[in-house]
């Protein structure tokens, strides 16, 4: 069934309704159609997955989404018109610009934590390009699967853009099938298998894996607000998010007094009880369940740490005393448990950060000017926020993706856009002028190759809104030029 529906993609695609900006902009205003008419239904599949609050649902999944698609059908004709790029004297009379191509079909597997946002997201972006995609939810968000499998043929080209549900079968069997591009977001282990499978086709990948965070803290900060940042982007979605701050590093005389502004904050955001509040959420699976509980082993609990299997809840809790070897600093977390490993200042935060793989996102909560520069200087992320966690991720205008190990690629925005295109370099030549070629014709001598040095390295500005007045005088600049450079010639001095 699979490969039909590839098949089937890939038909639609080279029918070339998909080229026209007017189609791709009906397709995306359509799926906005859809996140408006049907967000009710949204939030409750979001309530059902994750316990995820209408506020959280609309916060973190759905005005994000909004703003892409509002983005890309103001900017798609800026952004799909060719690029003129600088020249040189040898190409001053020709146009040379690049020109964005759609790719084909793209697979896009989704992820379960944020199971709207991390799916269409890619998929805005490939709707832009002039794609056609195949869309893979997780399937452990079962409920929000299920409902995109419902909406989204009523909403966009059924061909064009085809969802396949199912588990791990149904995904090994697309990645059977070939694409022009491969779009995964999810863990590392996983993240492999994609390329592996890719690589059987030479199909390029962009990977959106995730790592483990961290989250400088310097003493010299204001600790309650930085503490109530943290707080915010670790236990949002029961801590189930790629970009979370998976550990603190901060110097021991502080350590008491951010535990302490942390369970002050979760009072604030949660109340007396989190299992009781509407806005904590639950853990995705009973096997993740386990696999977090699986975490506490050893540690010391200064808050938090009890939990409840029946219902998937898993309370805040704050962990001190954390050896660096220690079972919970070994692989991303992706629940609600918050490490605290001591450190003796910035130096050593910046040794313990860059003695493990590169983390998606690093945060750094200092008022000192030269610690952030320190940390930008000397470490290496995907993305990084001071002073705050997560808020890189909101602006489109900057690329989202990881480095090492927390992925490849990037995307958000027009970044989506170009993850997404062929970018086609394009060189249109007149067969005027052959006068400015022959240094490059046989027979070869000295004096050519100077020619060709002094053509080939000089370099020119492109100027695309006088594009033919300033062709047709670069031709004569460049005609007057070989006239000089002859009559130098002739006179002996060159």
């Amino acid at each position: 069934m699979e490969k039909q529906v590839v098949e089937s993609s890939r038909a639609a695609f080279l029918s070339g309704r998909s080229r026209a900006l007017g189609f791709r902009v009906q397709q995306l205003k359509a799926l906005r159609k859809m996140m408006t008419e049907r967000r009710s239904d949204i939030c409750e599949a979001l309530k059902q997955d994750l316990n995820k609050s209408g506020f959280d649902a609309q916060l973190f999944e759905l005005l994000g989404l909004e703003g892409e698609i509002s983005l890309a059908v103001d900017r798609l004709a800026e952004w799909a018109k060719p690029r003129p790029v600088e020249k040189t004297l040898l190409t001053i009379s020709d146009q040379v610009f690049i020109q964005p191509q759609p790719l084909g079909v793209v697979l896009i597997i989704g992820a379960w934590n944020y199971p709207w946002a991390v799916t269409l997201q890619p998929l805005i972006g490939a709707i832009a390009a002039g794609n056609a995609a195949v869309v893979k939810p997780s399937e452990l968000s079962e409920h929000s699967s299920r409902l995109l499998k419902e909406l989204l043929p009523q909403y966009l080209d059924e061909e064009m853009y085809p969802v396949v549900t199912g588990g791990v079968p149904e995904t090994q069997e697309l990645l059977r099938q070939r694409f022009d591009h491969i779009f995964y977001t999810g863990g590392s282990s996983v993240g492999r298998l994609v390329m592996e499978a890719a690589a059987r086709h030479l199909t390029p990948v962009t990977l959106e894996l995730g790592g483990k965070s961290p989250c400088y803290i310097h003493k010299d900060c204001d600790l309650t607000i930085a503490c109530r940042r943290i707080t915010w982007g670790k236990f949002t979605n029961c801590g189930q998010t790629c970009i979370a701050p998976d550990y603190i590093l901060c110097e021991p005389s502080i350590q008491a007094t951010v535990v302490e502004e942390i369970r002050r904050t979760l009072q604030e955001f949660y109340g007396d009880d989190p299992m009781t509040s509407p806005d904590y959420g639950r853990i995705i699976s009973q096997r993740h369940f386990s696999r977090v509980v699986a975490l506490l082993e050893g540690c010391t609990v200064a808050l938090g740490g009890s939990s409840d299997q029946s219902q998937r809840y898993i309370a805040p809790t704050v962990l001190t005393e954390v050896a660096a070897d220690s079972k919970v600093m070994q692989e991303e977390i992706f629940g609600p448990l918050l490490p605290i490993v001591t450190v003796s200042g910035v130096e050593e935060a910046i040794r313990f950060i860059n003695e493990r793989e590169k983390p998606l996102a690093l945060y750094v909560f200092s008022s000192s000017n030269k610690v952030t520069q320190r940390m930008l200087a000397e470490t290496s992320s995907g993305g990084v926020t001071v002073n705050d966690v997560m808020m890189h991720y909101t602006q489109s205008s900057l690329p989202f993706g990881g480095v090492g190990l927390s992925g490849m690629g990037q995307y958000h925005g027009r970044h989506t856009f170009d993850q997404l295109s062929h970018l086609r370099g394009c060189m249109l030549r007149p067969l005027a002028l052959e006068g400015l070629n022959r240094a490059r014709y046989p027979p070869q001598d000295p004096a050519r190759l100077r020619r060709a040095s002094f053509f080939m390295l000089t370099r020119v500005a492109s100027c695309p809104q006088l594009s033919c007045v300033w062709t047709l005088l670069a031709s004569i600049l460049a005609l007057g030029l070989l006239i000089a450079l002859l009559v130098l010639l002739l006179k002996g001095r060159i």
